[in-house]
């Protein structure tokens, strides 16, 4: 499974610290996460959902809500809503450079995080929330015994989970002027509630007033022994499970595969403006980001131009000599080809027409197993030469560019 981690910007101006879980292929859909109250997005229950959700097509999205985790912020100044509005742009960031997020989950308070955006993410389909509270002020019931300090001193330090935050006067405010019945009775969406009915931090109460106030299409399903934080590897995977096949009725079907007789497509390269170089690549439904190293400025969140153009050359190479070795039925096991670019001196470069200067050098290592013989590896190495990018790189080239009208 792999996973791209970056930064976008929150609805207060500071950068977010994320990670999207990408499964192999194509996504069927693309997910949000919302995580509970004063944890983040690596707990163990965001990332095991997100692993098992990856097994079945779905994309997702984590993220750490301003002043938790990586991200930038102070969490004292956060609210209900400001979190809301970071959920909200964390979608719009996803629809930006890779798709919309067609659902939303939340665990704890981010459930009633992802209930309060969702009118405000046209997008999302589907809405699943996990052990979450029916009023956002029932997180208060956290730290109780410093209300009175909080409304008094305007903050105060509270303990949560052994570790200390900052809870202000205007949190309480903000959470006390919520109505989030209201907005799950206009949802207008599919919803999935899941919780345990030993759930000692928010009862399962929480769960049958939500249940009540949706309208269809609603569904519920009882997590039977699961804890508050899904601490227990078995019931994340098992609440993946579920959210996949139930979200299948309301997200859009994989695209279907290209005609064999479509032409060239459109390659559209676009900055991300999460970092200074990062870039977001669109090829029909594929999706890539493109980085530069550290040392060089950029946060490595994805291979470089010179790597790209190394992979090209790399997999026309292989796709090439495959072809070949099927239609004359070699007994070509496999292919790896290694590729590293360089600059090099022309002087060095006794077959090189340059003679001055520095020029591009690319060095490419092909590994071929099986049981061929020396006449068939000379001939499959002579082959590596004519594959269509290999041609272009070494012919002539004309690059046209213009401005976008």
């Amino acid at each position: 499974m792999p996973t791209e981690r970056f930064q976008f910007e929150g609805a207060s101006g500071e950068q977010l610290a994320a990670a999207l879980d990408l499964p192999d292929g194509t996504p069927r859909a693309f997910a949000l996460f919302a995580h509970c109250f004063s944890c983040g997005k690596d707990t163990h229950a965001a990332r095991r959902i997100a692993m098992a959700l990856t097994a079945h097509g779905i994309a997702v999205l984590r993220f750490d809500f301003t002043g938790l985790g990586s991200s930038e912020g102070d969490f004292a100044n956060t609210t209900f809503s400001s979190n809301v509005a970071d959920l909200v742009r964390a979608a719009d960031h996803l629809r930006e450079t890779r798709q919309a997020p067609a659902i939303l989950i939340g665990h704890s308070l981010g459930g009633a995080a992802v209930l309060a955006a969702a009118s405000d993410i046209p997008d999302a389909k589907a809405i699943v929330t996990i052990a979450a509270p029916s009023d956002p002020a029932h997180v208060t019931a956290l730290f109780k015994d410093s209300l009175d300090a909080i409304r008094r001193d305007g903050s105060a330090e509270v303990s949560l989970a052994g570790r200390p935050f900052r809870i202000s006067s205007s949190f309480l405010d903000d959470v006390a002027e919520q109505r989030l019945l209201d907005k799950v009775k206009h949802l207008h969406k599919a919803l999935l509630v899941m919780h345990s009915p030993i759930d000692e931090t928010v009862g399962i109460d929480n769960a049958t007033k939500i249940f009540v106030a949706a309208k269809h299409p609603k569904s519920f399903i009882s997590l039977d022994h699961a804890d508050h934080l899904i601490s227990r590897k078995d019931d994340a995977a098992y609440i993946a499970e579920v959210i996949a096949s139930w979200a299948g009725r309301y997200v859009a079907a994989p695209t279907a595969l290209p005609e064999a007789n479509d032409g060239p497509r459109d390659v559209v390269v676009r900055e991300t403006r999460t970092s200074k170089l990062q870039q977001s690549i669109a090829l029909g439904p594929h999706h890539l980001t493109a980085d530069e190293p550290v040392s060089v400025g950029g946060q490595d969140s994805g291979p470089g131009p010179y790597d790209l153009l190394l992979a090209a050359l790399g997999a026309c190479t292989s796709m090439t000599l495959r072809l070949y070795a099927d239609r004359k039925s070699l007994p070509l096991d496999r292919i790896t080809v290694t590729l590293r670019h360089s600059k090099i001196h022309a002087e060095d470069c006794a077959e090189c027409e340059t003679k001055v200067g520095l020029i591009d050098q690319l060095e490419r290592v092909i590994r071929l197993d099986g049981a061929l013989d020396d006449e068939q590896r000379k001939r499959l190495m002579e082959i590596a030469d004519k594959c269509p990018v290999h041609r272009t790189l070494t012919s002539e080239i004309r690059i046209v560019t213009r401005a976008a009208e």
